[in-house]
């Protein structure tokens, strides 16, 4: 059975709207990982162009976007009951309300055989694309709906969980942004240099190519500017750091810097800076730059890059040792919750891909 036969195959606007300070969000290939949209980094577009895009590529609840250009094969289920962004060169797959069948389509393409068929209709050698042609001409085998229920459901139950986990994350993250502000009021006011209270380790990066990662794959994170890039058998470091994007994604669409609090063991590329706290906290370093706006250290018209020397020439003001040592007491308890979460996280993600393996 084709997808046309069962699915609304739509796909998002070609258009390229015009970026607005303020309106609806665009989402597009760059915004969009499985099971999750980056709003942060999202343009605006104004109520005209969204409400046009939107006569023919309205997401609804229990729609499924699918990333077509790039990185192909993401894999997003549109759970919120109005959702308010519009989407471009995404696929749509709308369901109208069916929640069993969307479901089962939604862990169906996130599986080993699900990401191979769209692979194996993949065209395009420089940026590599699938055609709303080829989506709809997929073929699938549909299960009964009583096999469609019971392999959806613990996945459904991980997802949750792992929902829940990374919620509370965030609100623990927003509690220490508003604590930060409360004990450092005037910490962006001074003539103090951030460089000063950085160690920066990009003198140990080393960028692998993609077929050096395809033929070294493994458990490993291999990270770039903005997030995960691959998975590799090796790693180069050990440890909680914060990594600042250096080069390409920098900042987000409000002019803060692209940020990942990391530990473990990983390896990152040469496009986002290392670096641990010098003589304060890598968490405290890490609440600061979630607080500072770096738009006036960013150089480049066409790829945005923040250099070593422009990040620490950054100033600020050096916070009192008092309130830094007793802000640093309430904050450690709570990223260790958050790292536990984290942690917990990926193996409910290692079992959801057992079970993937095992349904599909």
């Amino acid at each position: 059975m084709k997808f046309s036969d069962f699915i609304d195959v739509r796909d998002g606007t070609h258009e390229s709207p015009k970026a607005t300070d303020k309106g609806k969000k665009l989402i597009t290939t760059k915004n969009l990982s499985t099971n999750h949209i980056d709003f942060s980094n999202a343009k605006n577009i104004s109520v005209n162009d969204f409400n046009h895009i939107n006569e023919r590529s309205n997401v609804e609840k229990y729609d499924i976007l699918l990333s077509m250009i790039g990185t192909v094969g993401n894999v997003y289920q549109e759970k919120n009951d109005n959702p308010d962004y519009a989407i471009k060169n995404l696929a749509l797959l709308k369901f109208h309300g069916d929640e069993l069948l969307s479901n089962w389509m939604n862990y169906y393409l996130q599986s080993e055989d699900g990401q191979n068929k769209i692979k194996q209709k993949l065209n395009g050698s420089t940026q590599q694309f699938i055609s709303l042609k080829e989506l709809r001409n997929l073929e699938i085998e549909l299960p009964t709906k009583k096999e469609m229920e019971t392999k959806s459901r613990p996945l459904n139950l991980i997802d949750g969980l792992i929902q829940k986990n990374n919620q509370i994350n965030d609100n623990l993250l927003e509690l220490m942004d508003n604590l930060f502000y409360n004990f450092f009021p005037q910490i962006n006011v001074g003539d103090d240099l951030i460089g000063s209270f950085i160690q920066n380790y990009d003198r140990f990066r080393k960028p692998l190519s993609k077929e050096q990662r395809s033929a070294i794959s493994g458990k490993y994170r291999y990270i770039g500017a903005a997030s995960v890039m691959d998975y590799i058998n090796k790693y180069n470091f050990d440890g909680i750091y914060l990594l600042l994007g250096e080069d390409g994604t920098v900042i987000d669409n409000k002019g803060y810097p692209i940020l990942q609090y990391v530990f473990g063991k990983f390896w990152p590329n040469n496009h986002t800076h290392v670096l641990k706290g010098k003589n304060i906290s890598t968490e405290w370093l890490y609440l600061f730059f979630r607080q500072r706006k770096v738009l006036n250290i960013v150089t480049g018209a066409v790829q945005k890059k923040i250099s070593q020397k422009n990040l620490n020439s950054l100033k600020f003001s050096h916070p009192n040792k008092e309130d830094y040592l007793k802000f640093n007491e309430i904050i450690q308890p709570l990223f260790s919750d958050i790292r536990i979460r984290i942690k917990e996280n990926k193996r409910l993600h290692q079992l959801k891909q057992e079970l993937l393996k095992q349904y599909f």
